[in-house]
Formats: C-alpha cells, sequence, structure tokens
C-alpha cells in the first residue's frame, strides 16, 4: 500500500500548485479566487525513489458555515488518512491568524510534519521565511511551487520521511495492477456527488443544495472485488452560453478532459 502525503494550509497558500508540481501534471483546478479547491483530491506521484498518494485539500477557514465546515472536516480527515503532512503557507502573506490555527491543529496530531513556505521566487525572498518560526515550527523548507523553485529539495525531503528506496519502487511498479478510471458526468445538482458517496460508502464528497459544490474533477481511489479503480466527480456542465464565471469556464474543460481519459 502506498504511503499518504496531504498538503494542509488556509485557503490560497499555493496548496493545488504544490500539488500540480508534485504529481507531474495539472490536476488540480488553480484560481486566484479563494476556495476552489473544495473536496480532497487524490493523485499518485511517482519520485525517484518510490510512489506515494498526494492528498490535495481545501484551505482551513475558521467560519462556522457549512460549506467552510464540510470542507475543513475534508481536510482533516485527509490529516487522519496521511503518513506525513506539508504545512503550506505563504512566504509573502506572513503568518497570519489561520496559519496559527492550522498550526495548533496539527500539533495535536502525531503525524510527522514538514513545514513549507512557498512563493519564495528568489534569494531575496529567503529571509521572509524566518517569521515563520513564530509558530514554533522546526525549519522551514522555502519553495516556489509555481516557478519550481525548491521543489526537487522539497521531494528529496518527503522521499527520506517516507522512507522511500528505488527497489521498493520497482517491485510496486512490477506488481501494480492497471485501474480503471470511471467518470461521474451531468449538469449541475443532479446527485453525482451523493451517487458516488453512496457507492464508497462514505461522505467522500461535499454535497450542498446549491449547484455548483463540485468544483474541479475529484479523484478519488476506490478498489472492488480486488480491482483497482479511479472515481472521478465532475463539475457539473451547462450550455456554453449560460457560462460567465471563469472558474465555471474551467470547471467545465476538466469535465470533459475527464471524460477522454475514462475507459
Amino acid at each position: 500500500m502506498k504511503p499518504v502525503v496531504a498538503i494542509i494550509g488556509r485557503p490560497n497558500v499555493g496548496k493545488s500548485t504544490l500539488f500540480n508540481r508534485l504529481i507531474g501534471r495539472r490536476d488540480a483546478l488553480v484560481d486566484p479566487q479563494s476556495g476552489v479547491t473544495r473536496d480532497r483530491n487524490y493523485g499518485t506521484v511517482i519520485a525517484p525513489r518510490g510512489t506515494f498518494l498526494l492528498i490535495d485539500t481545501g484551505g482551513f477557514e475558521a467560519r462556522e458555515e457549512n460549506l467552510p465546515a464540510q470542507i475543513r472536516q475534508q481536510a482533516e480527515v485527509a490529516i487522519e488518512e496521511a503518513d506525513l503532512i506539508l504545512f503550506v503557507m505563504d512566504g509573502l502573506a506572513g503568518v497570519t491568524p489561520l496559519d496559527e490555527d492550522v498550526a495548533d491543529l496539527l500539533r495535536r496530531t502525531d503525524k510527522e510534519i514538514l513545514y513549507v513556505v512557498n512563493k519564495i521566487d528568489n534569494e531575496r525572498r529567503e529571509e521572509l521565511a524566518g517569521e515563520f518560526y513564530r509558530l514554533g515550527i522546526s525549519e522551514p523548507i522555502t519553495i516556489s511551487a509555481l516557478h519550481h523553485r525548491g521543489t526537487s529539495e522539497l521531494l528529496d525531503r518527503i522521499e527520506a520521511a517516507l522512507g522511500l528506496s528505488e527497489r521498493a519502487a520497482d517491485d510496486e511498479e512490477a506488481q501494480a495492477p492497471h485501474e480503471t478510471r470511471v467518470a461521474f458526468v451531468g449538469c449541475p445538482n443532479v446527485g453525482k456527488s451523493s451517487l458516488i458517496n453512496a457507492i464508497l460508502g462514505d461522505p467522500r464528497m461535499i454535497v450542498d443544495d446549491r449547484p455548483g459544490t463540485t468544483r474541479d474533477a475529484i479523484h478519488t481511489p476506490f478498489t472492488y472485488d480486488e480491482k483497482p479503480f479511479l472515481l472521478v466527480d465532475t463539475a457539473g456542465i451547462r450550455r456554453k452560453s449560460r457560462v460567465t464565471d471563469r472558474v465555471e469556464k474551467y470547471s467545465a474543460i476538466k469535465s470533459l478532459r475527464s471524460i477522454a481519459q475514462c475507459h
């Protein structure tokens, strides 16, 4: 079974950009608008010394409304599933009260944590990472996920923390069966996420009465009768003439791409 790494942090610190960088493709929807990622999204990282499962999560928020609370619950489940946690923070913004909340939550876990300060695009910004020692953390790893700065070093640290080895990676690749991808596609609010939850027997996807709750193509590994599947929950597709929001437009493109990638 692959080890699991969860990416955790407040909104808009670059978690999905880092997720895409580590899995080697643009799988997670990235947008300057806050709250694009909601459900937890899974991807496989094929690293030089082995493979691991990576989880992208929505940003932690203090608000108690239904949707932010569900997003937070999804992230908390990812923490429980993880063998290693990447706590991602925004080097340009510095320490925020939400960062402090996340740090407090993670301190109460028994999981190993790598502290990642993102958006450090050049050497002059390295000094910005010093502020994060206020959180009582060990030495942070500085990266720019967008510009591929420091991400190779981060991957080395992940491999070391997970105890991955090249020999184990070769054995795992030889034994791994090919997974079948199944996409759930339809108009907004027809119950795609509810159907996946019913199949899994778990509230895996966030479900809300409002249309447009699912905004990205969300991948979930699933085994049935010892056969591996990848269930893909997609954003609802409307007629092109009715789509004016930028995020909804990108979401529809991702949904159509998911159809093309399925069996």
